[in-house]
């Protein structure tokens, strides 16, 4: 990580404690990790293009302090970034982490947020998974950056424009479980027994979902982390098409509804699109995949529930115009 005193002190030993957690990781694409100004890699190999996506989470936008456990904090902070390289069909190479630390995470605090993401890592079987780089710096509230590097097949990489009239439209697991379970976080102590709560607090990114569709020839791809209806307008904007969603087929967790569904963020579920001769199952490693719709000449997002065809608002997360997801 970078360093910005002159004198080595107690940012020095904040940097060492934080690559202490990722000391074991080895990548054969990492030449230097740490101790210069910059990292130095490999370029990826031939046949292959990189990926780079950044997120970040913002303490009083994407989490209240004690409304959230610090260690699943840590874990869906990495989460977000390997989604987008999932979306994309890509697979993760290394990472760089810059934190903004208020006095109250300085310690034991920054132990647990570090722990969950080091231990999403491991349970996403990242295997050389490395941390190069970053920065850490004091502040009144807490954030923390990710960039993720990945790699995909050089042309093959999933974009959110390659959708086409006659294609199906298809979404991951079950919908509407993250939102269910932000609801319940103000409420006092967080219950991790709760499923809806672990759904929102223990994300997954679908890593090996992304690369499963894009050999299977899907055409286009987005992870939800804004919400479907929000994602989905983004997918029918990028291909300059029109994405018809049948209400009655989406897939809810257990206590949503269809209107939570379609506003839920953080599900980090794939929303993708196939032409009908691609051979998708109804089920990948346990995790269901559901055709909800199709892809139309036009634009925009259609939905078709209780014989009714509207137009689908969006209603997910924004940042600069209201959210029914946020805290």
């Amino acid at each position: 990580m970078s360093k910005k005193a002159e004198k080595h002190g107690g940012e020095e030993r904040l940097i060492q404690a934080i690559q202490s957690f990722w000391g074991e990781c080895r990548s054969d694409a990492v030449v230097l990790a740490g101790g210069d100004d910059c990292a130095i890699v490999r370029a990826v190999g031939r046949g292959e293009e990189l990926l780079l996506t950044t997120d970040q989470i913002l303490e009083n936008q994407h989490f209240v302090r004690g409304g959230h456990p610090l260690g699943m904090l840590g874990r869906k902070a990495l989460v977000r970034s390997l989604s987008d390289i999932a979306a994309m069909g890509g697979r993760p190479l290394y990472f760089l982490l810059s934190l903004a630390l208020p006095q109250w995470s300085i310690g034991r605090a920054l132990r647990e947020f570090m722990r969950g993401m080091r231990a999403a890592a491991g349970e996403h079987r990242l295997d050389g998974f490395a941390l190069v780089g970053g920065d850490v710096a004091r502040a009144d509230l807490f954030a923390a950056n990710v960039t993720v590097a990945g790699a995909a097949p050089r042309g093959k990489a999933l974009r959110r424009s390659g959708a086409r009239p006659g294609d199906r439209l298809y979404v991951s697991g079950r919908l509407g479980g993250s939102l269910l379970g932000l609801k319940r976080l103000p409420a006092g102590k967080v219950d991790m027994r709760n499923r809806a709560v672990r759904r929102h607090c223990r994300p997954t990114a679908r890593l090996d979902l992304g690369a499963f569709i894009r050999e299977q020839g899907a055409t286009a791809a987005i992870d939800l982390s804004d919400g479907l209806s929000t994602d989905a307008w983004r997918l029918a904007d990028a291909s300059g098409a029109a994405l018809r969603i049948d209400s009655a087929r989406i897939p809810l967790f257990r206590g949503a509804t269809a209107a939570d569904a379609l506003a839920s963020g953080e599900e980090y579920e794939l929303l993708f699109t196939a032409p009908p001769r691609a051979k998708m199952p109804a089920r990948r490693d346990g995790l269901a995949l559901t055709p909800i719709g199709t892809v139309e000449s036009g634009s925009g997002v259609l939905l078709e529930s209780a014989g009714r065809t509207t137009v689908l608002e969006p209603s997910g997360f924004d940042h600069f115009a209201g959210s029914r997801t946020s805290p």
